[in-house]
């Protein structure tokens, strides 16, 4: 006779916030102060995931996406996101010069930077991850996913983070 009930929930394993990402959003570089807040808040309780949304009206969201795919690959995935979120307006101008620049003030290795968007390597995440946002309804950026609801930040980042401190506190107080 087997045992249906559901598995009780480990406390060690941290509730996971998606972020459906694009560097060149104006809108993502606003909701950084929210995902600060939330990182701050939670601490290890709380994964922040990057997922990759770029949209077709900025020409380098693209190679942006797979440049933080290498940044993750090199260890400093969010502080390169944060770098470049922090210089939308500048990305639109520079292009990948500037991705590779952020790189090397990251301390990353910028020539595996220039080479990994000349080899694409990371496209394929990159597209999966498009992928799978259209399939969820993703149509802007930044979307959340947290504890399977989605919630819209490209039209308001208004009363987001509260309803993701809501969630969040919910499936935490449900592992305790």
């Amino acid at each position: 006779m087997s045992d249906s009930s559901p598995a009780p929930a480990d406390a060690s394993v941290p509730v996971v916030l998606e972020v459906w990402c694009e560097l060149q959003c104006p809108d993502c570089h606003s909701a950084l102060e929210d995902l600060r807040a939330l990182r701050a808040r939670y601490g290890d309780r709380l994964e922040l995931r990057l997922r990759h949304f770029p949209l077709e009206k900025h020409k380098h969201s693209f190679a942006a996406a797979q440049a933080a795919e290498e940044a993750l690959e090199q260890g400093k995935g969010w502080p390169y996101v944060e770098s470049v979120l922090d210089r939308v307006a500048e990305l639109d101008r520079r292009g990948e010069s500037l991705l590779v620049e952020v790189a090397g003030e990251l301390g990353l290795d910028s020539e595996e930077f220039d080479t990994a968007l000349i080899d694409g390597r990371h496209i394929l995440i990159v597209d999966a991850d498009q992928a799978e946002g259209k399939a969820i309804g993703v149509t802007g950026t930044p979307t959340y996913v947290v504890g399977g609801e989605r919630l819209d930040g490209g039209k308001s980042q208004e009363g987001l983070r509260e309803r993701i401190e809501e969630i969040v506190d919910r499936l935490l107080a449900a592992k305790a």
